[in-house]
């Protein structure tokens, strides 16, 4: 599913951020990646979507070679992959209906699967009865679940969620982390960046830890390691 083998990335100021980074994550998978700021979390994100290019070594996504992948290809591979952001990244503007859409829309897909398709998402996060309620009427909670329902409205085969429960208050971050399991339990593969240490003690799933760019830790059942 996710290989990374022998990854560096040194950014053009000198600053290596992975040095040597070697991961599988298997499809089904639940994973945390947890370390301490500046371990190298954000670029190892950006590198499985193609944000960025590693410096040297390998990272495959489905069998596919990120390194190979053509500016006109990248798109395709964003389609597989979902992603849920810390700060939501909603269109304010848009109603909640339309910012799941759009996902769909860019991708030219017919205007009645559009409706099925959103509707169905909206379903799985609880939130059917606010589709056609602006973004700004929400609260946070609300905001990070439609978030997730657009990054899945593809059926993505991977949900990386970056520090999804990082902006709200415990109670509304356990309901986040309901609807992530019950996301992974349908099949989808989830890679979590996060800081939440009663969540990933809590909610026992594979944890790898990284630091100063490499895997220091990678156990299943583990434990988040750092001090909160």
């Amino acid at each position: 599913m996710i290989t990374m083998k022998r990854v560096r990335k040194t950014y053009p100021n000198g600053v290596q951020a992975l040095n040597g980074m070697n991961i599988h994550i298997d499809k089904g998978e639940f994973v945390y990646v947890v370390g301490p700021s500046g371990a190298g979390k954000t670029t190892f994100i950006k590198l499985m979507i193609r944000e960025l290019k590693p410096s040297e070594g390998l990272i495959q996504i489905n069998g596919n070679n990120l390194g190979d992948l053509s500016d006109k290809q990248i798109p395709y591979l964003r389609r597989k992959i979902g992603v849920v952001f810390q700060d939501f990244k909603l269109f304010t503007k848009l109603s909640v209906y339309e910012n799941i859409a759009f996902a769909l829309e860019v991708i030219e897909e017919e205007p009645e699967q559009i409706k099925t398709k959103v509707m169905d998402v909206l379903d799985i996060v609880g939130l059917k009865s606010k589709a056609r309620f602006n973004t700004s009427e929400l609260s946070g909670g609300e905001k990070q679940r439609i978030a997730i329902a657009r990054a899945i409205v593809n059926q993505p085969a991977i949900l990386i969620a970056d520090e999804p429960t990082g902006n709200l208050d415990p109670e509304t971050a356990w309901s986040i982390m309901g609807t992530l399991e019950e996301i992974n339990n349908r099949g989808t593969t989830i890679v979590m960046a996060t800081h939440n240490s009663h969540i990933v003690n809590t909610l026992k799933k594979r944890v790898i830890a990284i630091e100063n760019g490499k895997v220091v830790r990678d156990e299943l059942g583990g434990s988040y390691g750092y001090q909160a």
